[in-house]
């Protein structure tokens, strides 16, 4: 019973991540055969999850909204909360908390029915929080187009650039881009022959082709730095210091912008990102606290000068 149980949660996990699953594909995932598979699909329909069966050649399940929320032991509200807090949270600027809360709100908004879907994206355009403030992106686009990144799939969309008229593209998603409060597509436009990163605000209409790619190697060291050269904005620096004071004293002063490692009970390690090495170095005299800067070497020789400066200041005139 446990080897059946924890199987059925492996094909609704499964089933959560993955567009359509070819039947023969998901009973080797699960190393069972096509019959015992047959069973955990219906044990999931009695459980309530919306699966959907094909026959045939390209025969497989999926997974589709339903008319009620499956037994998440969620009720309508709390489902709604959750979509929400989740979108916010994947752009809290927070070092890994992007990737992570994307998956989940993939997953959330996937089999939410489509009268909840709607409140989600009416809630995320009329609340203002700190962290997300650039333009809001309706889930449903926003979680479209990360599948399609997921299962390397071709996707049609159609998109307003800057002072320009609607076209239609159809690309090769690669990455999605939490940056600077927007939301960005990087892809291969296969118009185009060439890289581009969208703007997903800017983009409608997002539609899954069934058509797969073997993705291509980026003009870029990754998707980030590919948004930054594209905007033509300058690349960021990561900063490491360790600061001898408290994780929650520094975590006061530098919010949701750095990310924090205790060390001890008094001292922590402190990464920082930032297009400038100003902000980190302010960031850090606002601490009041001894520091070590572990990295970059030129963010050390802007402290020097920083102090340097500071010290002529002081001195008293001859």
């Amino acid at each position: 019973m446990a080897n059946t149980s924890s199987r059925t949660l492996r094909l609704l996990s499964l089933l959560q991540t993955h567009r359509h699953w070819p039947g023969l594909e998901l009973a080797d995932r699960l190393g069972v055969s096509e019959r015992t598979l047959r069973r955990d699909v219906d044990r999931l329909r009695e459980l309530g999850y919306p699966v959907s069966a094909a026959r045939g050649t390209d025969g497989g399940y999926q997974l589709t909204p339903g008319a009620v929320l499956p037994p998440l032991l969620l009720d309508d509200e709390e489902a709604v909360a959750l979509a929400v807090g989740i979108g916010d949270a994947a752009q809290s600027g927070i070092a890994g908390m992007e990737d992570a809360s994307l998956r989940a709100l993939t997953k959330v908004v996937r089999v939410l029915p489509p009268r909840l879907r709607a409140r989600v994206d009416a809630l995320r355009a009329m609340t203002v929080s700190a962290s997300a403030s650039g333009p809001v992106v309706a889930a449903g686009v926003l979680t479209a187009v990360a599948q399609a990144c997921r299962d390397e799939e071709r996707l049609r969309f159609g998109y307003t650039a800057r002072g320009a008229v609607p076209t239609g593209r159809e690309v090769e998603p690669h990455r999605v881009v939490a940056l600077g409060g927007r939301w960005y597509l990087v892809a291969y436009d296969l118009d185009r022959h060439d890289w581009r990163s969208f703007r997903l605000d800017r983009l409608t209409g997002p539609t899954a082709t069934d058509i797969r790619f073997r993705p291509r190697p980026l003009p870029a060291e990754d998707a980030v730095a590919f948004v930054h050269a594209s905007n033509g904005a300058p690349a960021p620096y990561t900063v490491e210091v360790v600061v001898h004071a408290p994780s929650a004293r520094v975590r006061q002063v530098v919010g949701q912008w750095g990310t924090i490692e205790p060390l001890t009970q008094d001292s922590c390690r402190l990464t920082m990102t930032s297009t400038s090495f100003d902000w980190p170095t302010q960031a850090l005299g606002n601490m009041g606290a001894e520091f070590e800067v572990l990295g970059p070497p030129e963010f050390a020789a802007h402290v020097q000068e920083w102090g340097t400066r500071f010290l002529r200041a002081t001195r008293a005139p001859e």
